[in-house]
């Protein structure tokens, strides 16, 4: 229940330009000036509940927070342990070797001679009936880029690296990280999170982000914390936990959500009828991807054969499924 209040206080909390003090001032002057708080009690009673009270909610907060940096440290040490891992794989590629003139003219002619030796009748067919299908690739293609024109790849976090923070996401939550270029304290930040709009900057300067989400988040599930006192990391509770963004704020370049790539590890986090949902959206993009029927194409089809098999008095030759 102690949640309902969120809303009010959040309010209260943006309006106090002073910052933490300034609200507790608040909030202390009010229960000395409206209740008897501190003398209905008895002496030390007010002070020995509030120090109950900190600590309960202060222990919870820290936990959270431990929580919360030791998921982000685990993501940086899979990022770095994949770029590791790709720069070896690199390294292992064979490496470019330079021929003189005359092994470059005795591997073309021997390249020559395996092509002409392979080579059969039907082989201009063949590759007519390729060049076709190339074609047809590269239209489909084409029609694809132009929907996606300017939109970027996604990171490896299915967000984006911007010049002033980077941001990854899964169907549920947002991660948001903002490098400060320098050593700050929570007081010194103004961070701003609503249903859809964030504000982000540190106080005296001209604010990072100031903008719209493209999507609402939830209120109440929405934290942020400083790591090493020179990054903010907020994460962002999605309402609808069925998409992917692709931006953080309205103003960011979009990214290519098509080119999302969903961690495996992350399914069994969702309940059965979600992750039978996100599955098979998966499969269906991966079917559209190879040319492939889709799951409730492959079913309709699976239907009319089977109808067809029941029914062989039946001429379908001239008949055209869709």
């Amino acid at each position: 229940m102690t949640d309902k209040f969120d809303g009010i206080l959040l309010s209260i909390a943006q309006e106090c330009e002073g910052g933490v003090q300034e609200m507790l001032e608040i909030i202390f002057s009010f229960l000395a000036r409206k209740t008897d708080f501190y003398t209905g009690g008895g002496e030390g009673t007010a002070e020995k509940l509030v120090l109950d009270k900190f600590r309960k909610n202060g222990a919870s907060a820290w936990e959270e927070q431990r929580r919360k940096k030791a998921k982000y440290e685990e993501e940086d040490r899979k990022r770095r342990e994949k770029k590791l891992k790709e720069e070896e794989e690199l390294k292992n590629q064979p490496q470019i070797q330079e021929v003189t003139e005359e092994e470059a003219l005795k591997i073309e002619a021997e390249e020559k001679a395996k092509k002409a030796a392979t080579t059969k009748p039907t082989e201009a067919t063949a590759s007519s009936s390729s060049s076709n299908g190339e074609k047809k690739e590269e239209n489909a293609e084409e029609e694809e880029d132009e929907a996606d024109k300017g939109k970027t790849k996604p990171n490896d976090r299915n967000g984006a690296d911007l010049d002033k923070y980077n941001w990854g996401q899964t169907l549920q939550e947002i991660e948001l990280r903002v490098p400060l270029n320098g050593a700050y304290k929570a007081r010194d930040l103004t961070v701003s999170i609503e249903k859809k709009h964030l504000k982000v900057g540190v106080k005296g300067q001209p604010l990072i982000i100031d903008g719209d989400f493209p999507k609402e988040v939830k209120l109440d599930e929405c934290t942020w914390f400083l790591e090493d006192k020179k990054t903010l990391l907020i994460n962002l509770e999605k309402v609808n936990q069925m998409e992917w963004w692709s931006q953080l704020v309205t103003s960011d370049v979009e990214i290519n959500t098509k080119k999302v790539q969903p961690e495996n590890s992350k399914l069994s986090d969702l309940d059965g009828e979600t992750r039978g949902m996100v599955e098979k959206m998966m499969f269906d993009q991966r079917q559209k991807e190879m040319g492939k029927p889709t799951s409730d194409e492959q079913k309709k089809q699976d239907m009319m054969k089977k109808f067809m098999d029941a029914h062989p008095e039946m001429d379908f030759s001239k008949c055209k499924f869709n």
